[in-house]
């Protein structure tokens, strides 16, 4: 082997190394990057059954966060409290502490403090009555949620889940990942 056989040999192994090093530094930053935001806020979650459909359809994966968390009307929340279903639920936002809820299921409805919300989210309009009368006043430190899909959601208009104690409340779902052509945020109608 001669000298110029050996300096042409010695760049190529160096740039490998570079190579090999600059992808192992990015991997870890990226590493670093997701264990950071997941310690300090940031879950992922499934959805579970059609409730929310059509925002959200079941297998759905979410990145929920509590950061900042005070509930507001359309946020889609992950919810924690035990109820009949004894699962975890994910519902939107409709009302909160203080408010007046009422329905009119026979128009399919519903009003807070008076006033028709405006829901294009909704798959149905919500002609379905569970087992509490209307209206209900939410309670401090609480929200009166439903499913998208409200014929077919378990939901604040049961003694089964009732008003949402906003400790139980896990996080607000910022967006969806999975199935990647469904990518995008997830929440409030302005979005």
């Amino acid at each position: 082997m001669d000298i110029q056989e050996m300096d042409s040999s010695a760049p190529q192994k160096n740039s490998r190394f570079i190579e090999l090093y600059e992808w192992a530094s990015s991997l870890v930053t990226a590493v670093v990057v997701m264990i950071t935001i997941f310690a300090f806020g940031a879950r992922t979650t499934q959805v579970s059954g059609i409730s929310m459909l059509p925002t959200l359809s079941h297998g759905d994966m979410l990145v929920i966060s509590r950061v900042g968390m005070a509930p507001a009307y359309g946020d889609v929340v992950v919810i924690t409290k035990p109820t009949s279903a004894e699962e975890t639920l994910i519902k939107r936002v409709i009302a909160t502490e203080g408010q007046t809820v009422d329905i009119d299921f026979d128009a399919g409805i519903v009003y807070v403090d008076g006033l028709a919300l405006d829901e294009p989210y909704i798959n149905m309009p919500t002609t379905r009555q569970l087992d509490l009368d209307f209206p209900q006043t939410v309670p401090k430190g609480s929200v009166f949620v439903m499913g998208d899909n409200r014929s077919y959601s378990l939901d604040s208009r049961s003694s089964g889940v009732g008003m949402i104690d906003t400790r139980y409340i896990l996080g607000r779902v910022l967006f969806r990942f999975l199935p990647t052509d469904r990518f995008g945020a997830v929440g409030s109608p302005a979005q």
